[in-house]
């Protein structure tokens, strides 16, 4: 029940826990470092692509010919079900067509349209400002060496 016209809140007072320091946790920074990424990205983005619908957009403008969904979704670290999503929207979007493979009917062939290797031209230079933005707290030494470690997690 509310007092004075205050709120009522548990107890603020924080636990005494030496060993475990949030803002110290692996998870915890990510979390926000991929929050602040995600802001970025969202507010740079041209084209109303997401991160992962660029992601799957960029891969298929790389692949010369057709790709599986399943392999194109092994190439930007997706599960199958959010494969299937974001090929939804990228076709609904007329940016990518898929096709049944001719010698495998379970399987589903992917390209990129024109539409969309123009958007992916048209969005490089803003992924690129985007991830400048996302590292500019860095120096130029610390971003490489910060994108090293990462690379060496995943």
């Amino acid at each position: 029940m509310a007092l004075s016209g205050q709120d009522e809140t548990p107890d603020q007072t924080p636990t005494d826990t030496p060993d475990y320091v949030l803002d110290e946790q692996v998870g915890f920074l990510l979390r926000k470092a991929y929050q602040r990424h995600q802001t970025i990205f969202s507010e740079r983005m041209i084209g109303g692509l997401t991160a992962t619908q660029f992601s799957m957009l960029f891969r298929l403008f790389q692949v010369p010919g057709p790709i599986s969904q399943n392999a194109l979704g092994r190439l930007v670290a997706m599960d199958a079900a959010t494969t299937k999503g974001v090929v939804s929207r990228l076709q609904s979007q007329g940016l990518i067509t898929s096709e049944r493979d001719s010698e495998d009917k379970r399987r589903y062939m992917l390209r990129s349209t024109e539409k969309g290797r123009a958007l992916i031209q048209e969005a490089l230079p803003v992924v690129l400002g985007i991830t400048e933005a996302t590292l500019a707290p860095l120096t130029r030494r610390e971003s490489e060496t910060f994108l090293r470690l990462l690379a060496k997690l995943c």
